[in-house]
C-alpha cells in the first residue's frame, strides 16, 4: 500500500501544480501559497495517519483534500484504500470507480478495486480488474500476486502458481508473493520444492511467521516432529493468529492441503 501512496504522491503534486496555475494568474500570491500549504499539510497528515494505522483519520484527510481538488484520481484512489483498510469495501469501490472515470488509463485504481472486489468474494470480477491493471502496467508484481490470489480462491491453483512466480520474479524482495508460490506448490503436490522455498524464505526473513507456520505443518506431515515444533514456537511467538485454523483458512486463505496439514498439527497439540 505504501508504494501505491508514494506513487500517488507524485500524481497529487502534479495535479496541484496544474490546478493552481490559473489561480496564480488571478489571485494574490499569498492566497495561492496559503492554499498550497493547506494542501501539502493535509496530504502529509493523510500519509502519516496511514503509516500509523489510523485509517479513519486518513480517510478524513483524503476527504478534505477532495473537497479542494475533486478531479484528482489519486486522491479518490487513496481514500478508497483507507476505506479498504477499514473493511468499508462497497464504499471503497465507489471511490475507485470515481478515480477510473477521471483517468481510465491509470492502473492503480483497477488494482485497488480488484482487491476490494476480492475482499467481497467477487473473484471473477477481481480478476477482470487485475487483468486491466496488467494491461496498463505489464510489470506490476502486485497485480500478478493479487490475480494469483483470486485464481487460487477459485481453485485454479496451476494458473495461480504461474502468477505468484511472475510476481516473485518481478520483485525478488516481494516475500509474500514467494510465500504464496510455496503454498501453491504444496497444494499441487510439489512438496519437496515447496518445503525448499519455505526454508529459503525463513532463512532470508527469520521473522516471517507465515512461512514458519507453513513449515511447521509441512514438516509435521513429513514426520520431522522436532523441527516442526521448533518452527511452531517461532511462528506463534511472532503471530498468534496461526493458532486459529479458521483464520488461516478464511482470512489468510491458505490452500486446502496446507490448511489440513496445520489442522492435523493443531489437533495433536490441543
Amino acid at each position: 500500500m505504501i508504494r501505491r501512496l508514494l506513487k500517488s504522491l507524485l500524481m497529487i503534486s502534479i495535479a496541484f501544480f496544474i490546478t493552481l496555475q490559473p489561480v496564480l494568474a488571478e489571485e494574490e500570491p499569498v492566497t495561492a501559497a496559503t492554499l498550497f500549504e493547506q494542501l501539502s499539510t493535509l496530504r502529509q497528515q493523510a500519509f502519516d495517519s496511514t503509516n500509523q494505522g489510523n485509517f479513519a483519520a486518513a480517510e478524513k484527510y483524503w476527504s478534505e483534500l477532495l473537497d479542494l481538488v475533486p478531479d484528482n484520481p489519486a486522491l479518490w484512489s487513496n481514500r478508497g484504500n483507507s476505506k479498504v483498510s477499514q473493511n468499508k469495501l462497497e464504499s471503497a469501490i465507489e471511490d475507485f470507480n470515481q478515480a477510473i472515470s477521471i483517468d481510465p488509463k491509470a492502473p492503480d485504481p483497477y488494482l485497488n478495486r480488484g482487491a476490494a472486489l476480492e475482499g467481497l468474494g467477487k473473484f471473477e470480477s477481481a480478476i477482470v480488474d487485475f487483468n486491466k491493471a496488467l494491461e496498463l502496467d505489464p510489470n506490476d508484481p502486485a497485480a500478478y500476486n493479487n490475480r494469483g490470489s483470486a485464481e487460487a480462491a477459485l481453485g485454479q491453483w496451476d494458473i495461480a502458481l504461474k502468477d505468484f512466480k511472475l510476481a516473485a520474479d518481478a520483485a525478488p524482495d516481494y516475500a509474500f508473493a514467494r510465500a504464496n508460490y510455496a503454498l501453491a506448490q504444496y497444494q499441487l503436490g510439489q512438496t519437496e520444492d515447496a518445503i525448499r522455498t519455505m526454508r529459503n524464505l525463513v532463512r532470508k526473513y527469520p521473522k516471517f511467521a507465515d512461512m514458519r507456520a507453513a513449515l511447521t505443518a509441512a514438516l509435521w506431515v513429513e514426520g520431522k516432529k522436532g523441527e516442526a515444533e521448533s518452527q511452531w514456537v517461532s511462528a506463534v511467538g511472532l503471530d498468534k493468529r496461526y493458532k486459529d485454523i479458521e483464520w488461516v483458512k478464511t482470512i489468510r486463505r491458505w490452500p486446502p492441503t496446507m490448511s489440513s496439514a496445520l489442522e492435523k498439527f493443531l489437533s495433536l497439540k490441543s
